[in-house]
């Protein structure tokens, strides 16, 4: 593991140099400021820290050489060193097992090709030396006869070949450490954490120096947090932020960028004015039916009675069918309900002349497993979906709303409950986050007063103005730093930037 050492002027500068060096997933093992000033970091690349936990086996020994192997290359020495004789005796040995080695004497004879050197006109015969064995005496032999030498020829020659019969590894097996998967978890869950602890740590020391060299931009983050933006789009402004502002300025800045993020259906593109068949889904208590009223009020105005028509698929909640009923009466348009996805096909042929046809629907919690069955009954290209966010209910709760309820026939969002928050920018950053185009809020009960076309700047300068109000609510100045430092920053938005946002 090679661990390197990183110097900047600033913690930020320091830390660039380790991403661009080490990579986004480098591990900071310490930082530190150097006496003539500056930061010190000291890191280590993601790979060397993963090797670390991974199994290594430990690979066997070389298998020694036995007996028998050694045997053997001697006599092949001895073999080529008897090939210049006339005539020799040339046997094959098959090497058995170390404690089976045949002798001499057990071997059966053979005939070894006679060799004649080139070099020589006559070839020299000397009797071979055999060493003395316990055996009979042979007879002696003739004298052989000396023959007129022949033309020189080649031969090649062929050294004894010998069989290796390889004996039982009688060596230890290798050895490999058992460590348990549990083991190797535990050890990659402390390094994460370690990661964590330190990354938050030098994030934190990251936000203490923003705050002393870049003091607007504290507070530009403490408003942008105090009025309900989550810390994640926080710091992509922030990041964004141009230096050398003052306040004033750079809080104008923000909400023009976030403005510029926050989608708006205009007045040419209004549902009530473009008409279609348009679902309005969300949790329950969100305000479906009342908001259904509002828009049904808003199209009889414009367009007459005649022009729409009124649909529920709310079957489950006592008198949610008779409160629909009672406003179709009021305002003079007929009401039908629906049971099921050929009922919905029937009734949406019948009303194929309605300029606008709006349909309620049951109120799910975003963790019920029947949201999918509720939104494939609305899987048609000629309906729409309205997601209704209640503007009253926390930012992770509306943020989780989103995710489960978003599916393919989604056309943008109604905020609801305005009326009813102490903190707009909640839902105001759901909806620029998922890029949910705002078609129209609602700031209370009344049909259809309380129903009005998104104004982007003023709902921005809303969100800023109703900050929490009590200090039990709000981090103190020493407290950012901290808090930004244990936020991960996700990656499945971005921001856009117009002219003059960067």
């Amino acid at each position: 593991m090679v661990v390197k050492k990183f110097f900047g002027a600033s913690t930020r500068d320091a830390l660039r140099q380790v991403r661009d060096e080490l990579g986004p997933d480098a591990l900071i093992l310490s930082n530190r400021q150097v006496a003539g000033g500056g930061i010190e970091i000291m890191a280590v690349a993601d790979a060397d820290v993963a090797a670390l936990t991974s199994v290594q086996t430990v690979s066997a020994p070389p298998k020694p050489a036995t007996r028998a192997a050694q045997n053997g290359a001697r006599l092949m020495q001895s073999a080529q060193a008897e090939a210049p004789m006339a005539k020799a005796l040339a046997r094959s040995y098959a090497i058995a097992d170390e404690d089976n080695e045949p002798t001499l004497a057990d071997l059966p004879p053979a005939e070894a090709p006679s060799v004649l050197r080139s070099n020589r006109s006559q070839p020299v015969i000397r009797p071979a030396e055999f060493p003395a064995y316990d055996s009979p005496a042979p007879a002696p032999r003739p004298r052989p006869v000396v023959r007129p030498a022949e033309p020189a020829r080649t031969e090649e020659i062929h050294p004894p070949r010998f069989t290796f019969e390889e004996p039982e590894n009688k060596s230890p097996q290798a050895h490999t450490p058992s460590v348990s998967p549990e083991a190797v978890n535990d050890i990659a869950r402390e390094v994460r954490l370690l990661r964590g602890l330190l990354e938050s740590q030098l994030a934190g020391m990251a936000w203490g120096e923003l705050a002393k060299h870049a003091p607007e931009k504290l507070e530009v983050l403490r408003q942008l947090l105090g009025s309900g933006f989550c810390p994640a789009l926080s710091r992509q402004l922030i990041d964004k932020l141009p230096a050398g502002q003052t306040i004033e300025q750079s809080l104008k800045w923000v909400k023009a960028a976030l403005a510029h993020n926050l989608m708006s259906v205009g007045a040419h593109d209004d549902l009530v004015q473009r008409g279609g068949i348009y679902a309005l889904i969300g949790p329950t208590g969100v305000g479906k039916t009342t908001t259904v009223a509002k828009l049904a009020a808003r199209c009889a105005l414009t367009h007459g009675p005649q022009s729409v028509a009124l649909l529920t698929t709310d079957s489950y909640r006592i008198g949610a069918h008779d409160q629909l009923r009672i406003y179709g009466r009021i305002l003079s348009v007929p009401v039908h309900e629906i049971k099921d996805e050929t009922d919905l096909h029937l009734t949406l042929g019948e009303l194929s002349d309605r300029h606008l046809v709006l349909i309620d629907t049951v109120g799910m919690g975003q963790r019920d497993q029947r949201i999918s069955e509720q939104l494939a009954l609305f899987n048609q290209d000629n309906v729409g979906t309205l997601l209704l966010l209640s503007a009253n209910a926390q930012s992770a709760t509306l943020d989780d709303v989103a995710r489960r309820y978003r599916n393919r026939q989604l056309v943008g969002c109604i905020l609801t409950k305005l009326d009813e928050t102490m903190n707009l920018g909640g839902c105001l950053d759901v909806a620029i986050r998922h890029k949910l185009p705002l078609h129209f809020v609602t700031n209370g009960q009344r049909v259809p007063e309380d129903l009005h076309r998104p104004n982007t700047d003023y709902l921005i300068d809303r969100a800023f103005r109703t900050q929490q109000d009590s200090s039990i609510f709000q981090l103190q100045n020493d407290e950012y730093p901290l808090y930004m430092g244990t936020q991960e920053t996700p990656t499945d938005f971005a921001l856009k930037w117009g002219a003059g946002h960067g």
